[in-house]
This record gives C-alpha cells, structure tokens and sequence, in this order.
C-alpha cells in the first residue's frame, strides 16, 4: 500500500528576509572610491569658476544666434568646391597614412612592452611603456608645431604628428592584447623548442589579429577628426582652410568647410564599421 508522503516546509535562509545593504559602507573600498570621485567632481565645478549665468544670457543667445544663421548660407561656388575636394582627399591621406604609420610602429614598442609568458624576463618592458606613454602623452596638436619646424608646413607634418601620437595609444592596447592572449598554443609551441619570434606569428598574432584590426579602425575614426584639427596649425587639409576663412570671418566658406568635415567624419566611420563587422563574422 502506498502512503502519501508528509508535506515538508522547506527551511528558508536566515538572511532571506535581511535588510538591504547599505548605501555606504565603511568597510567597503568602492563606496569610498565612490565618495571621492563625487567630492573631486563638486571640488572641479567650484575651482573653474564656470559662467553660468553669462552663458544663458540674452546676450550670448543673441550672438549665437547670429553666428549661427551666418553659417547656415554654405558657398558651393565650382571654384571653391574644387578646392574643398582636394583638401578633403588630403585630410583622409593624411589620417589613413598617420593610422598605418600608427599602426606598424605601435606593434614594433608593444612587442617589448609585454610579457609573453611567466618565464618571460621584459628587460624592456619598463623602458618600451615608458616611450609609449610618452607618445601619447603629447597630443596631436603639439607633435605637429614641433614637426612644423623640421618637415615646413603642409600635411607632411601633420601626418608625422598623427603617426607618433597613434602609435603611443595603439602600443599600449596592443600590448594588453598580447598579453591577454590565449597560452596554449604559445606554450605548445614552446615545449616543442620553437623560437619567439615564429611563436608570435604562428601562435600569438593569428589570435589578436581581430582585436588589433578593430583598434586601429576605431583610432582611425578618431584620426579624421584630428587631421581636420591639426591644419589650424598648418598642418594642411581642410581644418588648413578652416583657420583661413575663419580668421577672415567667411562665414559661407566656413559653413561648406563644416559640411565637408561632417560628410567626411560619417564615410570613414561608416566604413569603418562596416570593415569591423567584416573581420568578425
């Protein structure tokens, strides 16, 4: 005869039904990391003195509206359409060929600047890190006044700026890559007596390839919008003709410069994107 097994109360936790935690702790190290980053936030808006008031003045709307509707007239004139075209094909040259310059001598100082494996030494690896974070540590906009001095003006210069400070942001992530990159095949080669540098091609690099390419696309998004910068210092390109016409106060000619940056800024991320979407399918 079957019996009717007994309903049991299943045991509930103790803390089931225990408070929520607090909202500060001060045991905990994120709470106080948290305090911290809020007190140098409000100590940040006290120090700059921002102008609050003067922004949204009457005043400022006034003239920003009167800027404003002096840009909204562009010259698409033949001659100086022209114009914008070359310079436009020569801010792209100058961020795709800054972008691979980047690209190549950022692998070079990562290959020093990481550490392979646990047995690995990295003599250089403090000295290599050390020469990225200087890289990039001084912006675009610097490198190309010091380059000026040595290439003269025009896109040579700005190109050669892009390249240094690329080359700096990319090391340092494609060090990270290496290092992060799945041991076995690496260590499979290893045992077997095979020399770093074909372990790096065969094993290494065919792992990263990914992560490299989609760095480099994304610098080379942001390397559109500096090329355009760097040319309010002579470095060529459009932000060349940008400083021109807004230091004479052509507003027409500056608003058709802006159009170009924009449409300019939207192909290559497009492409871009597209290329990334490519390499993971």
């Amino acid at each position: 005869m079957n019996t009717i097994p007994k309903p049991t109360t299943k045991e509930v936790p103790n803390d089931a039904y225990s408070l929520p935690l607090k909202l500060f702790e001060a045991r905990c190290k994120a709470c106080w990391f948290v305090l911290a980053l809020i007190l140098l936030t409000l100590a940040s808006f006290w120090s700059l003195n921002l102008q609050w008031a003067q922004l949204f003045s009457i005043e400022s709307a006034r003239l920003m509206g009167k800027f404003i509707g002096e840009l909204m007239s562009p010259d698409f004139s033949g001659i100086f359409v022209a114009k914008l075209w070359t310079a436009s094909l020569e801010t792209l040259a100058m961020s795709l060929l800054g972008t691979i310059i980047a690209a190549i001598l950022g692998l070079l100082i990562a290959l020093p600047a990481s550490k392979t494996h646990e047995d690995d030494k990295a003599y250089f690896k403090g000295s290599a890190r050390l020469l990225l974070n200087a890289l990039r540590s001084i912006p675009e906009l610097v490198w190309a006044a010091l380059l000026l001095i040595a290439a003269g003006l025009g896109p040579f210069a700005g190109t050669l700026a892009l390249g240094l400070h690329t080359a700096g942001v990319l090391g340092r992530l494609f060090a990270e890559s290496i290092e992060n990159a799945p041991p076995e095949a690496a260590f499979a080669l290893r045992t077997r007596g095979v020399g770093e540098g074909r372990i790096f091609f065969y094993a290494t690099l065919p792992q990263i390839i990914p992560q490299l390419m989609s760095y480099t696309l994304y610098r080379w998004e942001n390397n559109i919008r500096a090329a355009a910068v760097l040319g309010v210092v002579g470095g060529g390109g459009l932000g060349q003709m940008l400083a021109f016409h807004m230091g004479l106060f052509q507003m027409s000619k500056t608003s058709t410069i802006l159009l170009a940056m924009l449409a300019l800024v939207a192909l290559v991320d497009a492409l871009s994107y597209a290329s990334r979407k490519w390499l993971v399918r």
